[in-house]
């Protein structure tokens, strides 16, 4: 019986056995694989990201059992950070400072706008990070480096999913429930806010990897970030030269749409959620293409 691999470098490893000796058509020939510089182009190889996708969850199972691992609340964090923080801006942004709410129940509105903003931040912290905290991987075994950021965007929608639990809580104490079939776009407006994670997460994984300030700048942009995407209030509520300066943050779009979705909120602006979505292509791109131009240079640099 063979012995089944026990850590990641093994898994990988395997997989990359398994590619080089699987067959590739019925006739019984091998298929081959040649480790080549990674082009610059931004290109994703989905084939080959397809066959590493056991050693994929692997590294999202892992990291999912790690982040409660010895924590006496264990997943209760996933329910008890955005409550907590829902409640510190319903005080203080909803009742001293009067922010918006765009005709819905302003404890909603900050509650749908904390989890996918939660998601994000934990998604672009993980992702920065991803390559400098798996050096054994990185050095010493070849896979997809892509698999480590794609890893990190993954594991915070577990929290995210843990968490719908509180909005579903707040929308029935306040009676806020979806207006119609626009519910069915929710997780477009979250797969928005997957791949605008990727993109940033990509290109500051790579820059991590060369220049470690990333890891000091990544908590300083984490308070600015649910102030520029609507968190606190109702992007539709404020003067409309502001909307579309905030509508190239692709989170504001995320955020809005997620609202109108699951709490029948205000409409999103067509126009300024393209320009979202468009911020969002164009950050994947550049991220991926910073990740692959670098990428030949993680195992020395890291």
């Amino acid at each position: 019986m063979s012995q089944v691999p026990s850590t990641l470098e093994e898994r990988a490893g395997a997989a990359t056995s398994a590619v080089e000796s699987s067959p590739a058509d019925a006739g019984g020939a091998t298929r081959l694989t040649v480790i080549k510089p990674a082009p610059r182009m931004p290109r994703l190889a989905l084939s080959e990201l397809w066959h590493y996708r056991e050693l994929l969850g692997t590294l999202v199972w892992r990291d999912v059992v790690v982040r409660y691992k010895q924590t006496f609340l264990g997943v209760a964090w996933a329910i008890l950070v955005p409550l907590l923080t829902a409640i510190v801006y319903i005080v203080i942004f909803g009742k001293f400072a009067n922010f918006p709410a765009g005709g819905v129940k302003y404890q909603v509105l900050v509650m749908a706008g904390v989890l996918p903003m939660q998601y994000f931040a934990s998604a672009m912290t993980g992702s920065s990070m991803s390559l400098a905290a798996n050096l054994n991987l990185v050095t010493k075994v070849y896979f997809p480096r892509t698999l480590l950021p794609l890893a990190a965007v993954l594991v915070p929608l577990v929290d995210f999913v843990v968490g719908l639990p509180v909005l579903v809580l707040f929308m029935w104490i306040y009676e806020a429930w979806p207006g119609g079939l626009e519910v069915l776009t929710a997780p477009l407006f979250m797969a928005l806010a997957v791949v605008t994670a990727l993109g940033v997460g990509l290109f500051l994984s790579a820059a991590n990897v060369r220049y470690r300030d990333v890891r000091h700048m990544i908590p300083v942009l984490l308070p600015i970030l649910p102030l520029v995407s609507g968190v606190m209030y109702a992007v539709q509520s404020i003067e409309e030269k502001y909307q579309w300066i905030l509508a190239m943050n692709p989170m504001t779009a995320v955020i809005s749409g997620w609202r109108w979705a699951v709490i029948d909120g205000p409409p999103p602006d067509a126009g300024q959620t393209a320009l979202g979505v468009a911020v969002a292509v164009v950050l994947f791109l550049g991220g991926l293409a910073v990740f692959r131009s670098s990428e030949p240079r993680f195992a020395d640099t890291i």
